[in-house]
């Protein structure tokens, strides 16, 4: 019953009003000295309390020697609390953005791989419209039925997998080389955008065991290049798969002579 009367306290009762309009939902009508006994709560406090819930039309009292008191029932509370509630966020969401009108969206970060996990997958629940993902298929596990719930509501799905990927919906790139970026790496990465709106980049495991962390944004000029650095690596993997003969010919196998030309050749990250 703890776990009522905290909830009961999230919407805006305090502890003792709680705990008397449970009370009553056991036994009604009552009177103050029968609900303080339910409650386990002082007499004083009761009356006092039933007076504050009579107040909020929470619970009704009786014209009848002694005063007895019926509470509202569950539905009507609730109801009455979530009208309140969503009046309450339209308000704030007409109003709150006027606030200040150069509002910049923060750039936060995220720590721990159960943490990140948990954001990816607030993320994919919000996406409306379609999301972009760059992970590794010993992530991919942990959110795959919460991304196919998405596919399943008609998003349009697009991913860059790595290390023997395998997903049955939406669009997949099959990323090579997965071991040799990882260890260049020092561990799994992962990219994720939706609707242009929201995305999360960053480490979501690491080989030498440090603070893992990413990166997580409604700023619409960070979501934009994370966006664009996943279409880009689609390009890339798509042309590879189509002219492999082609571009081997022209840059050499592992593309030897283009990474040669834009990295840097005493640079420590040599894998794409």
């Amino acid at each position: 019953m703890n776990d009522v009367i905290e909830s009961l306290k999230e919407i805006g009762l305090n502890s003792y009003e709680a705990k008397v309009y449970i009370a009553l939902l056991k036994k009604y009508p009552a009177t103050g000295y029968e609900v303080s006994k339910l409650a386990d709560i002082p007499q004083s406090r009761a009356y006092d309390t039933l007076k504050a819930l009579e107040n909020s039309q929470i619970v009704m009292s009786s014209n009848t020697k002694p005063t007895t008191y019926t509470p509202i029932r569950p539905k009507e509370l609730t109801k009455r609390y979530k009208r309140k509630i969503n009046s309450t966020l339209d308000f704030l969401e007409k109003k709150l953005p006027n606030v200040k009108e150069d509002y910049t969206e923060p750039i936060l970060t995220v720590s721990g791989n159960k943490e990140i996990r948990e954001k990816v997958i607030e993320i994919i629940k919000n996406a409306k419209k379609e999301i972009y993902l760059e992970i590794w298929s010993q992530d991919f596990k942990y959110i795959e039925n919460d991304l196919l719930d998405s596919y399943n509501r008609g998003l349009d799905i697009k991913i860059v997998g790595y290390d023997n990927f395998d997903c049955m919906f939406g669009t997949v790139f099959r990323h090579s080389n997965a071991k040799e970026i990882e260890h260049s790496l020092g561990g799994r990465m992962i990219f994720i955008t939706a609707d242009d709106k929201e995305a999360l980049f960053g480490k979501i495991e690491s080989k030498k065991h440090d603070n893992i962390t990413s990166i997580w944004t409604k700023n619409e000029d960070i979501v934009f290049l994370i966006k664009e650095f996943i279409v880009h690596d689609m390009y890339l993997i798509d042309i590879e798969g189509q002219f492999p003969e082609q571009l081997k010919y022209f840059y050499g196998k592992g593309l030897k002579r283009l990474k040669d030309k834009v990295l840097n050749p005493n640079s420590e990250y040599r894998i794409h």
